[in-house]
């Protein structure tokens, strides 16, 4: 095992590089692998065991840059002013990235969405929280649109100015569950809300991020061992 905590370590999604070995791969990965309650899992309502107004969140997002990039096996949104946040727990959580996995890595009743974004936050001590928001490709117009998107595309410079409310749902009813991060070192513990609707994602828009992409970058469904699943409307 490498004896580094290094970033460029390399990772991926199948073979020696895959899922199943990140933790061999360095000490850093080994040691965020030992966290008990890692993510995604599968989500039911089934599995809920309780259902709490403590457990909302409350989006304060607004219109800003962000800058385009692709690291770690997808591409990102990265905002450089972290203006936007959530409130969990009368605590601030900044939005410091925007990516997607495809398929979707949590499952809903056992079943993948093509498509899963996933809004990162942190607060100011460094702990984190994920939003996440389930799709399916459709060449239906949808918000996503050209004639009816928010975003405003700069291909040559890849800047962006969007509200990333864009992707959140009209209904915010979500699951909410103590889980880790889902690339490496797959730390946690991170709080994990993610909408239990199905949101439609326009195809032009998703061809245009996912060119040159992995065709599949989703880590597979990790076991519960015991924890917790919360649900608000």
């Amino acid at each position: 095992m490498k004896n580094i905590r290094n970033m460029d370590v390399e990772w991926g999604y199948e073979g020696e590089l895959g899922p199943e070995h990140w933790h061999t791969l360095c000490d850093w990965f080994s040691t965020g692998a030992k966290y008990p309650y890692q993510s995604p899992v599968n989500l039911s309502k089934n599995l809920i065991n309780g259902q709490s107004t403590d457990r909302a969140i409350d989006f304060c997002y607004k219109t800003e840059e962000f800058t385009e990039k692709e690291f770690k096996n997808t591409f990102h949104f990265v905002p450089p002013n972290t203006e936007s946040y959530v409130i969990f727990e009368d605590e601030k959580y900044y939005l410091t990235d925007i990516h997607f996995h495809t398929p979707s890595e949590h499952t809903f009743d056992g079943e993948h969405a093509p498509l899963e974004f996933h809004l990162v936050h942190m607060n100011n001590s460094g702990d984190n929280l994920v939003v996440g928001c389930l799709f399916t490709i459709t060449k239906d117009e949808n918000r996503f649109s050209k004639r009816q998107t928010t975003l405003e595309w700069n291909s040559e410079t890849h800047q962006q100015w969007f509200d990333p409310s864009i992707f959140l749902p009209e209904q915010k009813s979500h699951f909410h569950y103590l889980g880790s991060l889902t690339t490496p070192p797959t730390k946690g513990p991170v709080h994990w809300f993610v909408f239990d609707s199905i949101q439609k994602m326009d195809q032009d828009f998703f061809e245009r991020i996912d060119e040159g992409m992995l065709p599949f970058n989703n880590r597979p469904v990790q076991a519960l061992n015991g924890r917790k699943i919360y649900f608000s409307e």
